[in-house]
């Protein structure tokens, strides 16, 4: 195999990430009661955010990001994820939020990308539908139209 076929490292490393999520999501898995170290609260998630002490993504479609978002997201849609992993910060010094609406998508982007060798991201229990909830601020991204 030609060095211009052969798929890259990081190339293979998301494929992997977005197979095991979307595996994980098609099989339906639910939450147990047991504490989960890759889980921050939605409260805790907020202010980790706010202070500058995380970076946080949000891996929704553009449809949801329309509705709102925290300002200062990344926005990352999870359909963008294997063409954009290299955008996520892999230096443990920079602490790494995955969020989305609920949490279904984004715990298991989170496990798929600690299995593919990420060792600071957690994600948002809760996700953004709990955030809209309790009437946080939020704004409509840069670049969308105002409705």
């Amino acid at each position: 195999m030609t060095h211009a076929t052969r798929p890259s490292l990081i190339t293979r490393r998301t494929l992997g990430l977005l197979g095991a999520a979307a595996l994980a999501l098609a099989a339906g898995c639910s939450a147990d009661a047991t504490p989960d170290p890759l889980r921050v609260s939605l409260e805790e998630g907020r202010q980790l955010f706010e202070s500058k002490q995380v970076v946080m993504f949000d891996i929704r479609e553009p449809d949801e990001h329309a509705t709102g978002v925290a300002n200062g997201a990344q926005l990352l849609p999870m359909s963008q994820l294997n063409q954009r992993a290299g955008e996520i910060p892999k230096d443990p010094a920079q602490p790494v939020l995955i969020i989305c609406n609920t949490q279904n998508r984004s715990s298991k982007v989170v496990q798929a990308m600690k299995d593919a060798g990420w060792t600071n991201v957690r994600y948002v229990h809760g996700g953004m539908s709990d955030w809209a909830r309790k009437g946080w601020p939020m704004v409509k991204p840069f670049g969308l139209p105002k409705s």
